[in-house]
Parts: structure tokens; C-alpha cells; sequence
């Protein structure tokens, strides 16, 4: 019997850069919705819920057809508000989806979820794309990953791993490096785990969740993808957006 996998996408209202995200028009939709669409496509998923603090998104959600839940306020990240929605579902894989990436593929979600159905050792995957322009590789915003041989995560940093020798283009030719993609699966019982767990001192310093797991021991799957994305931070990321979509450069 295959496994059931659940897609989650956390939104809360009170972003610090962009409040109201979620809500945002973008090219005669709320954001949340070009989200909500894109995942959808994924035959992966058996079921797709939009987990918000705020009443208003909840609203919106349901008013184009899609589902939401309501969620505790006090939540730090995306993958607590995950969690709490996992709790009462019956279900073997969660995927934590971003609610700022309206060009979501079905590909990327699909992609995610295969090493968890294929190996029922792995608690946790994440994807990874290789850099190809310099200013990515230092970019503190973007986060990077180095993998084993088996393509298990050995770290995550916000600073450019491995170490680069030099500054130019021709780096990227003669390394590989990959940024991280916000896009997580999760066995349900290990996301539940993983919630409960205290801050460890490399996540503090680096500011990224995922060495949480590693740091407690848990292995992180990473597969490599095509997919770039494109998230919205700013007013300024979502008339980028806006004008990618009205270009027909990526559908949404």
C-alpha cells in the first residue's frame, strides 16, 4: 500500500519584511492561492492544507476552493505550524511547502517525497540547486548545503561551503556548489519529533533549522533538482513576480 503523503503550506500573516504576504495580489490572485494551485498539480499529494494564524487567510483560502486550518499564534517557524496541523492527521509523509514560492513545481514536490518512499530509513528530505551565478554563492540569504557520497546533508551554512579559493565565475566551473530549497518532506512521526527538539548551537549560529536535525543526529536526504525558486520577500520580489508571469516566463 503506498504511503500517504500530505502537503502543508504554513502562512502567517505578520511577515517583518511584507505583512500580509500571503494576501498580496499578484496578478489578480492572493499569492497563497498561485501557491496552493502549483502544489496541487503534484499527484503526489493526497491532500494539500494551508496551516495560518490569521482568519483572513483562512477566508481567502476557502473562498477559491482550497482547505486551511487555523493554528496556534505563538509559532516561531513554518515547521511548527506544520507539526501542529500533522498531529491529528492520518497520514505516513508530510511535505512542508513555502507559502512565499508561487512558481512551486509539482516536479519539485514530487522529487521530495521519492527517497521517503523509497527507503523507509530516511526521516527527512530537502532539495539543493546547483549555483551558477557568483553572487548566489555569497549571498547570506540564500543557504548552502554539502552532501556525502550517498547524498546525505553534512552541513548547511549561510556562507559559501566549501570554502572558495576565488571570486570569479569560473568557480562555479571548477566546484559544484548548491543552494538550498526551502521544500521538506518529513516521515509524520519525525516532523512531530523534530518539532519537540530544543535549538541546537550550529542552527542558532547559522540560522537554519536543518541543522537542528543533523546536530540531534538525523539523517537529511538532498537531491539535487532544476528547480530555482523564486520567493517573495518584498514588495519588490512580487512585482517581479508579477512581471515574470504577465512575460509567460513561469507559469502560475
Amino acid at each position: 500500500m503506498p504511503p500517504v503523503v500530505i502537503g502543508i503550506i504554513p502562512a502567517r500573516y505578520g511577515s517583518t519584511r511584507f505583512p500580509g504576504k500571503p494576501l498580496a495580489g499578484l496578478c489578480g490572485k492572493p499569492m497563497i492561492q498561485h501557491v496552493y494551485e502549483q502544489a496541487r498539480r503534484a499527484e503526489c499529494l493526497a491532500n494539500l492544507i494551508v496551516a495560518t494564524d490569521d482568519e483572513r487567510i483562512l477566508m481567502a483560502v476557502q473562498a477559491f476552493g482550497g482547505q486551511a486550518v487555523l493554528t496556534a499564534p505563538g509559532h516561531v517557524s513554518g515547521t511548527d505550524r506544520a507539526a501542529e496541523v500533522a498531529h491529528s492527521l492520518d497520514a505516513d509523509i508530510i511535505v512542508n511547502i513555502q507559502g512565499d514560492e508561487p512558481f512551486i513545481t509539482p516536479e519539485a514536490i514530487q522529487a521530495v517525497v521519492r527517497p521517503l518512499v523509497e527507503d523507509d530509513t530516511i526521516p527527512m528530505s530537502t532539495l539543493a540547486h546547483r549555483i551558477d551565478r557568483v553572487e548566489h554563492l555569497f549571498n547570506p540569504h540564500m543557504g548552502k548545503v554539502v552532501v556525502d557520497d550517498h547524498g546525505m546533508a553534512l552541513y548547511f551554512s549561510r556562507s559559501p561551503i566549501p570554502h572558495p579559493t576565488e571570486t570569479s565565475e569560473s568557480i562555479l566551473r571548477e566546484t559544484a556548489y548548491y543552494n538550498t530549497v526551502g521544500l521538506y518532506g518529513y516521515r509524520r512521526e519525525f516532523l512531530l519529533t523534530f518539532a519537540r527538539l530544543l535549538p541546537t548551537p550550529l542552527e542558532r549560529a547559522e540560522r537554519l533549522e536543518q541543522l537542528r536535525a543533523l546536530e540531534h543526529g538525523y539523517r537529511i536526504k538532498v537531491v539535487e533538482t532544476e528547480y530555482a525558486p523564486l520567493g517573495v520577500d518584498t514588495p519588490e520580489d512580487l512585482a517581479h513576480a508579477a512581471a515574470m508571469i504577465r512575460a509567460g516566463e513561469r507559469a502560475g
